[in-house]
């Protein structure tokens, strides 16, 4: 599948990049697995903040707030009883909760092959020989943006995340810069753009595309 390939500088090379079909070339039967995928991402960054207290940890409450019988109100124990204002809650969070979801490491890698393959179908994917951000300085990264007409969601892939790479993109709003081997798919489906280095082309093959063992596979089942 060729691609445009453009140079460091942001202006078009001559040669084409050619997109693996085994990762960029897959079709999308299981839609439910990219949902799957990507609500997966959102849980299991979810940060577990939310506590109430019961019964047993509101303040008060101690004194029984009348006597048992005679007064022709209903008995109660303690004012901080669910049912009064100001008392415990019942089944409330309690800080304790598991709200990750879990994938197989297969059923991840192929969701990241389908997302990855909508946005080469839809033509958001361009290749760059090398991303150079020597100094870490943001202008040169927001003017070689400007030149492969990356504007909104910017999804920038590199081999190798280092400070300089985040020095240079975090400041520029709808740039994300994630290492080749933290792809995911939340970030693959909300990018408007994917641009991704020559060298995390060649580590995203190596890591999503189809092993010899399983090309073997595939002909002995043929």
């Amino acid at each position: 599948m060729p691609v445009a390939t453009y140079t460091k500088t942001g202006n078009k090379a001559s040669t084409v990049a050619k997109l693996d079909k085994a990762v960029f070339g897959v079709e999308v039967k299981n839609h439910d697995l990219l949902k799957q995928a990507y609500l997966a991402y959102l849980a299991n960054g979810r940060e577990n903040l939310a506590v109430v207290k019961t019964r047993g940890l509101v303040r008060g409450g101690g004194k029984k707030p009348w006597k048992q019988k005679g007064t022709g109100r209903a008995r109660f124990g303690s004012s901080r009883n669910p049912i009064w204002r100001g008392g415990g809650i019942v089944f409330g969070p309690t800080g304790l909760e598991n709200y990750s979801h879990n994938l197989s490491t297969q059923s991840k890698r192929l969701a990241l092959r389908q997302a990855l393959s909508l946005a080469a179908d839809g033509g958001l994917v361009k290749v760059i020989e090398t991303f150079e951000c020597k100094e870490g300085k943001v202008a040169p990264t927001a003017k070689l943006l400007k030149k492969l007409e990356a504007d909104k969601n910017v999804l920038l892939v590199v081999s190798v995340k280092d400070n300089l790479v985040e020095q240079a993109t975090r400041n520029i709003p709808g740039v994300k810069a994630v290492q080749a081997t933290y792809l995911n798919v939340f970030d693959i489906l909300n990018a408007d753009h994917i641009i991704i280095s020559q060298e995390a082309l060649v580590t995203i093959k190596g890591w999503l595309g189809v092993t010899p063992n399983a090309v073997a596979a595939k002909e002995v089942k043929a």
